[in-house]
């Protein structure tokens, strides 16, 4: 993973996930809603392709779940990953 691809939305995107603000929309393409906020689709695409985010639990298709870096996303970015409760 390297961060110096990512763009300055999809930075801000992996920052409000970092800090537990986000939600994944489980469905064949993922949706981000931020502080309950539709994100641009197409960078949450992309950020869930290259395994920058992903669900913080299993979940079913049309289900919300709250959102989570994936462990390579954290170290890359150098963000500490918010901890489950």
């Amino acid at each position: 993973m390297d961060a110096g691809t990512l763009n300055r939305r999809e930075h801000a995107i992996l920052r409000a996930v970092a800090a537990g603000r986000a939600e994944l929309l489980i469905s064949c393409a993922p949706d981000l809603l931020i502080d309950g906020g539709w994100c641009d689709h197409t960078a949450v695409t992309r950020l869930v392709s290259e395994g920058w985010i992903r669900p913080a639990r299993p979940a079913v298709a049309g289900e919300r779940v709250p959102a989570r870096l994936t462990e390579g996303a954290a170290e890359a970015l150098g963000i500490p990953r918010r901890q489950s409760a």
